[in-house]
């Protein structure tokens, strides 16, 4: 009795380990810090708004340049000569901010479209690692804390971190 009884115990036993659910978590704000292809993608699109923030800044600069001397030459002009340039000086203006929404909105755009594209290869190269590492469960967290607590044998972010820069690099 005592020997089925043990026999029992250890198929059971072996019964419940077999079905052990393995789970870690990764920081997706470290990952998102310390990505190396996302900082130099962060860094790309920072050049790229500088370089059209300064030549915005080129154009409004000749703008009011062009502004000024209409300024100074409007005296000397008819009524009808001012108005024709107030409204052409008007439409230059209305022109140059379309320009720079349209960029803006490009620029914000493509931003959006490659950041996007990094999450999902973040997301793919997770659920790959997790599949090849017989994980159940890899929960993600940040800092609105999806995971209040969690052991820290589980964290496996500097891993995944580690991984995701050796494939940019």
């Amino acid at each position: 009795m005592v020997k089925k009884f043990i026999g029992l115990a250890a198929l059971a036993i072996m019964f419940v380990s077999c079905n052990e659910q393995k789970t870690a978590y990764v920081d997706t704000k470290v990952l998102v810090e310390e990505y190396k292809e996302m900082k130099d993608v962060e860094a790309e699109f920072t050049s790229k708004s500088e370089s059209v923030r300064q030549q915005l800044d080129s154009v409004a600069s000749a703008f009011q340049q062009e502004v000024q001397a209409y300024q100074s030459q409007m005296g000397s002009m008819s009524e009808a000569q001012r108005k024709e340039k107030e409204r052409a000086l008007m439409q230059k203006q209305q022109m140059l901010q379309q320009q720079q929404q349209m960029q803006s909105s490009r620029l914000r755009e493509e931003s959006t479209a490659v950041m996007d594209s990094l999450v999902n290869k973040v997301k793919d190269y997770v659920k790959d690692y997790g599949k090849e590492n017989n994980y159940t469960y890899i929960f993600g967290s940040n800092e609105s804390a999806n995971i209040m607590y969690a052991e820290e044998g589980l964290d496996i972010t500097q891993d995944i971190l580690a991984k995701l820069n050796e494939g940019y690099s």
